[in-house]
């Protein structure tokens, strides 16, 4: 039985990507970066802001030295304008809770991000003092830290991760952790074939993790 569940937070507790990405592709156009959503999605989900910036310099793309604040601070305007919870977190959250098993987020994204996006749907409470962001370990996904930091926190000898990249998988993995990829946009082959047990509905996880027979 698993004694902590570790969530990514955009894509997995928080419907933003979509938002987040379409930001990015409006705003690369106007530096010669033309890309299309999916394009953009399959290349920078995931990612650090930073890396992101360079990425996108090496296709092309003529950024200011500014450009990393700028886009977050298009995209913080985005998503304040409404970022709905992924569908089926809530219940999940409700049965980790009803059976005690803690849970924390570790993301890439910044923690005032997260605020803005899991504040709005009452959730920032929950996740807030369990909390660990790249931005405040110094290192980000594919580097296990992140994961294995929360651990250490919780003192998890069987923790699970709830991821939807590549770069979160290849993390867990590394972690020596079991990896739940929630794949909601296509068929999760990457995702799967970097070792996830890839999820389209987030209803499946508690009898993933053995919840549903049990008592509450």
């Amino acid at each position: 039985m698993h004694d902590l569940v570790i969530f990514d937070c955009d894509g997995v507790l928080v419907d933003s990507e979509v938002l987040s990405n379409q930001v990015m592709v409006d705003n690369l156009g106007g530096y010669g970066l033309n890309l299309t959503l999916a394009e953009c999605m399959s290349l920078f989900v995931g990612g650090t802001m930073s890396g992101v910036r360079d990425k996108a310099r090496a296709m092309g793309a003529d950024l200011p030295d500014d450009w990393t604040d700028q886009i977050y601070s298009d995209i913080y305007t985005r998503l304040r304008a409404g970022t709905p919870l992924v569908a089926g977190i809530p219940e999940l959250l409700a049965q980790l809770d009803a059976h005690g098993i803690p849970y924390c987020v570790a993301s890439n994204g910044r923690p005032e991000k997260m605020q803005i996006t899991l504040g709005q749907n009452g959730l920032w409470e929950r996740f807030s003092e369990v909390m660990f962001s790249a931005h405040t370990l110094g290192t980000g996904k594919p580097d296990p830290a992140l994961f294995l930091t929360a651990a250490q926190h919780f003192n998890a000898k069987s923790p699970v991760v709830i991821e939807d990249s590549e770069n979160g998988v290849t993390a867990a993995i590394r972690a020596n952790m079991r990896c739940l990829a929630y794949s909601a946009h296509d068929d999760g082959a990457r995702l799967s074939a970097l070792g996830a047990e890839v999820i389209s509905d987030m209803s499946r996880v508690p009898a993933l993790l053995g919840l549903s027979d049990r008592e509450t």
